[in-house]
C-alpha cells in the first residue's frame, strides 16, 4: 500500500470530501492542472500495462486543434491524485499513476472532452526492437538497460537479490516490455510502474505470511459496501516447471518443479485435485536457482486459492495490487484476501471494485 497516514486511512470509514488532482506534462514544458468533473483509475497485475487512466473534462480547449496543439499533445504525460481534504486546512493527496496521454476528444463546442493514457510501461512496449537485441548481465542491470533504452530518466528500483542471467537475444519486432518481465522472472520477481512513476522490481507477496495493510469489515464504522465470494479451477495448476537452457554460455540445462505441497490445500500436488502443471522456459535461468524463484513465483500466481472473492468498499486511492486486505463479511466470517485489481474513481460516490487473486480463511 502507498504510505499513508493513520489518520487518512481512519478518516475513510467516515464522512469526508475528497480532493483529486489531473495535472498535464506537456511537451513543451508546461505543466496544467487540468479542470476535470470524473474519470477513473484501474490498476490490474493481470494486465501486461498495469494502470490505465480515463478523465472527463468541460474544457473543450483540451482538443488540439493546430499542428502546435497536437505537437504539444503528443508524448504529454499525466499525473493523477486522489485524496482526502480533512477540512482544517490539511490535506493529503495519494499519487495513482503517471501515464502517457494517449488520446483527447469530445464535441469541440459543448464538449465534454475524454482524455485516456497508459501507464509508462507502454512506452517500453511500444518501442520494438529494430534490431536483435542481447540482454546479459544480472536481472537488476538487464532490465534497467531495457527501460533506459526507452526512457532515459526512469528510475528503477529491484527490491529482491539481484541475480545472473544467462545471455539472451531478442528478435526483431520482439516486445521490451515482455523481455522485462522475462528477465524478472529469474529472480522469481515481476516488473511494474508504481503509482509514482517508478519502477519496481519486487516478488508478489505470499498472503499467508504478509500482514494485512487495510481492513475492511461490514457494519458500522466499516468500509465494506457488498461482496461475492466463489471457487473455480479454470485456469488453475497446481505445479510449474520452470527451465532453461543456454546454448551461448554453455550452461547445463536446469530446471525445477514446483508444487502445492500443503496438505490442508484444496490444490494439494497429490490430493483429489489431480496434477494440473504449466510449464515456463526461458533461456536467461542458468542455474537452479533462478528456476527455482521463476517456479515459485509463477506457482504462487496460478494456483487454485480456498475461494476467490470480489467485494465493493469505499475507495482508498493507496492501495496496490498484491496488497493483503483482511476482510470482514457481513455474517461475521474473516478471510484474508490479495488484490488483483482495484478501480478508483476520480468523483465522490464512485464505486471501488476489488478483485482478489485468493482468499484464505483468517482465524
Amino acid at each position: 500500500m502507498y504510505p499513508v497516514s493513520d489518520r487518512f486511512l481512519a478518516t475513510l470509514a467516515h464522512s469526508h470530501r475528497v480532493v483529486t488532482q489531473v495535472q498535464v506534462f506537456r511537451t513543451d514544458g508546461q505543466v496544467v492542472d487540468l479542470p476535470h468533473t470524473g474519470g477513473s483509475v484501474s490498476v490490474d497485475r493481470g494486465q501486461t500495462i498495469r494502470r490505465t487512466c480515463t478523465v472527463t473534462s468541460s474544457d473543450v480547449s483540451l482538443i488540439p486543434t493546430t499542428p502546435a496543439g497536437e505537437l504539444a499533445v503528443y508524448g504529454a504525460r499525466l499525473r493523477i491524485s486522489r485524496g482526502i481534504d480533512f477540512g482544517d486546512g490539511a490535506a493529503e493527496l495519494v499519487p495513482l499513476g503517471v501515464f502517457r496521454l494517449d488520446s483527447v476528444g469530445g464535441d469541440p463546442l459543448t464538449g465534454p472532452v475524454t482524455l485516456t493514457g497508459q501507464a509508462l510501461e507502454c512506452v517500453v512496449a511500444d518501442d520494438r526492437f529494430t534490431t536483435p537485441y542481447r540482454g546479459t548481465g544480472t536481472v537488476a542491470g538487464a532490465i534497467t538497460a531495457l527501460i533506459r533504452r526507452s526512457i532515459p530518466d526512469a528510475e528503477i528500483v529491484s527490491l529482491v537479490a539481484d541475480t545472473a542471467i544467462g545471455p539472451r537475444v531478442w528478435d526483431v519486432e520482439a516486445d521490451p516490455w515482455a523481455a522485462v518481465q522475462e528477465i524478472a522472472a529469474a529472480a522469481g520477481a515481476e516488473c511494474y510502474s508504481n503509482a509514482d512513476g517508478t519502477f519496481v522490481v519486487a516478488e508478489l507477496p505470499d498472503v499467508l505470511t504478509t500482514n494485512p495493510v487495510w481492513t475492511v469489515a461490514a457494519g458500522e464504522g466499516g468500509v465494506y459496501i457488498k461482496g461475492t465470494r466463489s471457487m473455480s479451477s479454470s485456469g488453475v495448476h497446481n505445479g510449474v516447471l520452470a527451465g532453461g537452457e543456454n546454448t551461448e554460455s554453455g550452461a547445463a540445462a536446469v530446471s525445477y518443479l514446483a508444487v502445492d505441497d500443503d496438505p490442508g490445500s484444496p490444490t494439494y500436488w497429490d490430493g483429489p485435485y489431480g496434477r494440473r502443471p504449466m510449464f515456463y522456459k526461458s533461456p536467461t535461468l542458468t542455474t537452479t536457482a533462478a528456476a527455482t524463484a521463476a517456479a515459485r513465483l509463477k506457482l504462487r500466481s496460478v494456483k487454485a486459492p480456498n475461494a476467490a472473492g470480489d467485494f465493493s468498499a469505499i475507495p482508498n486511492p493507496a492501495l496496490e495490487p498484491g496488497d493483503v486486505l483482511r476482510v470482514v463479511h457481513p455474517d461475521g466470517l474473516k478471510e484474508l484476501h490479495q488484490v488483483q485489481s482495484i478501480t478508483v474513481p476520480l468523483e465522490t460516490g464512485g464505486d471501488f471494485p476489488v478483485t482478489t487473486i485468493s482468499a484464505k480463511g483468517d482465524g
